[in-house]
């Protein structure tokens, strides 16, 4: 009997069988910085000169195209969605191939995970090229080699569909995925697609935002409290069934 447990135990693989799914950017890489310099950018060429990093938060977690889409009806932009979003992405990718940073914790959580060969993606709201330069410059590829974008699904965050094909892709049951995110769609979007959610905030003052209250983990001091081994140990022994702020 107790042969047959273990046995059982065994075809789940490492951690009970789960699979993680990470936000890219906010989550784990420090790139909001960047993205605002690409919008800053992108809006002066348009007349738009006093886009400020206030007006960024509100996009935090909002897929580029969603982003300029927005921006298109805010502001009365006459260019289309496609000319803004391909003068915005080209802005950025100059930045995160030359700047792109992986939060130190954040590196040691993923090469923790594929030591142990936890099944891990990426999915992001960035275009497919940002998201590879990142994954490049900081050289997360080698481990992050699951990888969706906002623009191969019907919609974005908050709606499910990224992380559900990231799950296809893994072949993962929704149930078993643990996502890590920064921003409250992403959170919203994780619930919503029937999944643990880590939660580490990038806006500190979001901490209390609704969509982050369905986390499981709240990390609420967001990348200054963050570590690997917390994470992990809470995924080893806590992440089938609690729900925790820390």
């Amino acid at each position: 009997m107790i042969l047959g447990i273990l046995d059982a135990m065994s075809t789940m693989g490492p951690l009970g069988g789960i699979s993680v799914i990470f936000d890219l950017d906010g989550t784990l890489v420090d790139s909001e910085p960047h993205y605002y310099e690409a919008g800053r950018r992108t809006l002066a060429e348009y007349g738009v000169p006093d886009f400020s990093w206030a007006d960024h938060e509100a996009y935090v977690g909002i897929s580029t195209q969603e982003t300029v889409a927005d921006w298109k009806r805010r502001y009365g932009l006459r260019a289309t969605v496609e000319e803004l979003l391909a003068v915005k992405n080209r802005h950025y990718l100059g930045l995160a191939r030359t700047f792109a940073r992986a939060y130190p914790e954040m590196r040691k959580f993923v090469e923790l995970l594929a030591g142990e060969g936890v099944p891990v993606a990426v999915a992001s709201g960035s275009s497919p090229e940002a998201i590879a330069a990142i994954l490049a410059r900081t050289g997360l590829d080698a481990h992050l080699r699951t990888v969706v974008s906002a623009d191969e699904v019907a919609r974005g965050k908050p709606a499910p569909d990224v992380f559900l094909e990231a799950a296809r892709r893994l072949g993962t049951e929704p149930a078993r995925c643990v996502v890590l995110e920064d921003a409250a769609p992403g959170a919203a979007a994780a619930h919503a697609a029937g999944m643990r959610c880590i939660a580490i905030p990038y806006v500190s003052g979001q901490a209390d935002a609704p969509e982050f209250a369905t986390a499981e983990l709240l990390v609420r001091g967001g990348q200054e409290e963050f570590t690997a081994r917390a994470a992990h140990d809470w995924l080893r022994t806590d992440g089938n069934a609690t729900r925790e702020t820390i």
